[in-house]
């Protein structure tokens, strides 16, 4: 009886080892996956800040621009490209076709 119920208590504390290595390699995957996405949500982040001061600069151009612009009297049309639709022209007669 002794003997197998040592033999029993054994083959129980190896099962419970190999799920202790199992979990551990389980943890050390997360932990790579962890730091993957960590430094993925690093990289974006200095990419949106790259963006965003780019941006800054080019509506600072912008409205440097059209003060300039405006300063030096010239007609100013601002077209809304989100709005503005594209059409088809046909060149066709006056090319004399």
């Amino acid at each position: 009886m002794k003997r197998w119920l040592c033999k029993d208590l054994y083959m129980e504390i190896e099962r419970l080892e190999r799920s202790v290595m199992e979990l551990e390699e389980e943890i050390i995957e997360l932990k790579m996956q962890l730091k993957r996405k960590t430094d993925e949500v690093t990289s974006l982040s200095i990419e949106n800040a790259s963006l965003r001061h780019k941006v800054e600069l080019l509506e600072r151009r912008e409205a440097y621009l059209v003060d300039l612009l405006k300063s030096l009297k010239l007609p100013l049309v601002i077209v809304d490209e989100e709005g503005f639709e594209d059409v088809e022209v046909d060149l066709k007669p006056d090319l004399g076709e």
